[in-house]
């Protein structure tokens, strides 16, 4: 069974509580998703890190009951 928006974001909400969350499923099948996080907690930390918070949100799933995600990340207040 894929993994539908309101599951990824309940995940990464759950690991980022002020996350704002934008997400485009790419395919029309909830398998390939494309996800932009604004959080403020993605200050000081490099963009690896940032997409490493996004994926150990997912947890499990990726690459099982999500195929693909493509991840871009923002800090809240920054343009």
């Amino acid at each position: 069974m894929p993994m539908i928006a309101e599951e990824i974001t309940r995940r990464v909400k759950a690991a980022i509580p002020d996350a704002a969350i934008e997400l485009q499923d790419l395919a029309g099948d909830n398998d390939h998703w494309q996800i932009t996080v604004t959080s403020a907690a993605f200050a000081g930390i490099t963009r690896v890190a940032q997409h490493k918070m996004v994926m150990n949100a997912i947890g499990e799933g990726m690459g099982t009951t999500l195929h693909a995600l493509g991840i871009n990340t923002k800090v809240a207040g920054n343009r």
